[in-house]
């Protein structure tokens, strides 16, 4: 059974925009770029890209498989959606809807996220169903991905999940790493001292950086 610590939060912040329209293009299981908008999807939390759960004796990666369920069904389709609010990485918060069905509700429905309850109720009762099913992620035994979030070894997540390259800075220079390298999940980004994230290996060496040779 899904274990999971009901500590859940999102920052909103910002004026809303227009309502994001177009093809979908997954991100991960709760994100997407829409038309050419990024869209988090309201009152949904997917597990993060890269984080654990188990299945039997088995450990997968949650994010990747959750994120790889929601692609097959729905990327390249059409969506509408309805912004709520705009979180601190200017990303729209909304519920979309794709041939007449609710995609959050499909996701929570289908056990492949959770249900966002500090924001929302909307998909309380889908959760519910999905686990008393023990459908997707409620078959496993995973964190709450908030709570993976805040005590990820690897420090904050990336602001946009699709630009998770660490531009790291040390006594070896200014030096990239890439998810699956050795030391990626050890590398902590300090903003604060000049490091940063990039979407692209030719945007970090344009910009100095140099690849991470493990």
């Amino acid at each position: 059974m899904l274990k999971i610590v009901l500590v859940l939060g999102l920052a909103f912040a910002g004026a809303a925009h227009a309502n994001p329209s177009g093809a979908i293009r997954v991100i991960d299981a709760d994100t997407f770029d829409v038309g050419g908008d990024r869209v988090r999807l309201f009152g949904v939390d997917a597990p993060e890209l890269g984080q654990p759960c188990t299945i039997g004796r088995q450990t997968i990666d949650c994010g990747r498989w959750a994120a790889d369920q929601v692609r097959a069904r729905f990327d390249g389709q059409r969506a509408r959606c309805t912004t709520r609010d705009v979180d601190r990485y200017g990303r729209q918060v909304a519920t979309c809807d794709v041939g007449g069905v609710d995609l959050g509700q499909v996701i929570v429905a289908e056990g492949w996220a959770t249900a966002y309850r500090r924001y929302s109720m909307l998909y309380d009762l889908d959760e519910k169903a999905a686990a008393v099913a023990a459908r997707g992620l409620w078959s496993a035994t995973m964190e709450n991905p908030e709570s993976f979030r805040a005590t990820s070894n690897a420090g904050p997540a990336a602001p946009d999940a699709a630009c998770n390259i660490k531009g790291n800075i040390s006594n070896s220079g200014r030096i990239y790493h890439r998810p699956g390298n050795r030391d990626y999940d050890r590398t902590v980004i300090n903003e604060g001292s000049g490091e940063r994230w990039f979407c692209f290996e030719a945007e970090a060496r344009a910009a100095g950086w140099r690849a991470a040779r493990n």
